[in-house]
């Protein structure tokens, strides 16, 4: 039997988009690797659909060892050819190598005393923006802020992170409560965010 509860009209009714929107869309994530690894998912979505990514989560995880960013670091020619080779994943060597490189680029900055995350949320002055929509209001596909996180991000040294995937990230990752008014998770993700 069907629920009655009222989501965003985006996510369907494929039980894992549903899953996903109910349980991750929009909720605040603080972990620097987390970020990092969702901010490459969304880079490999590029010219994709969502759901795409979301039916190879699993492999892509376990192909680039849990994106730990110290492991992929060190990646190769040899593990660019594993990849490629992999029908878990998104076999692109622009967006292999663009996952290699954002790694290197996390550490760098790790290492140079910047937090990953810290420095992403500082461009929301560290709150996610609450933005009421309703269901059948069009989102932006960018935004003034989506527009400086691809600035600051692609000044950085990272790639496929044009402002629109930048906007797609910024609301999965919370730091823009896009879902609507009349959804049931809208007031649940802005209590999270403690407004």
């Amino acid at each position: 039997m069907p629920d009655s509860l009222h989501r965003c009209a985006w996510c369907g009714n494929d039980p894992l988009y549903v899953a996903y929107h109910d349980e991750e869309w929009g909720v605040p994530e603080r972990d620097p690797r987390a970020l990092w690894e969702k901010l490459v998912l969304d880079g490999m979505q590029a010219g994709l659909a969502w759901i795409t990514i979301l039916r190879k989560r699993d492999g892509i995880r376990d192909a680039f060892h849990g994106f730990d960013p110290e492991i992929v670091a060190r990646y190769g020619d040899a593990d660019v050819e594993r990849l490629l080779a992999d029908p878990r994943i998104i076999r692109s060597r622009a967006k292999i190598g663009s996952a290699i490189k954002g790694a290197r680029i996390w550490l760098d900055m790790r290492e140079g005393g910047e937090d990953f995350s810290t420095w992403l949320w500082s461009i929301v002055d560290g709150r996610p923006i609450q933005n009421a929509w309703t269901d059948s209001a069009a989102r932006p596909v960018a935004t003034p802020e989506s527009e400086a996180m691809a600035r600051a991000l692609k000044q950085r040294g990272f790639t496929f992170c044009g402002p629109v995937i930048v906007y797609a990230f910024m609301q999965a990752v919370g730091m823009a409560n896009d879902h609507g008014v009349e959804c049931f998770r809208h007031p649940q993700v802005r209590a999270m965010a403690g407004s």
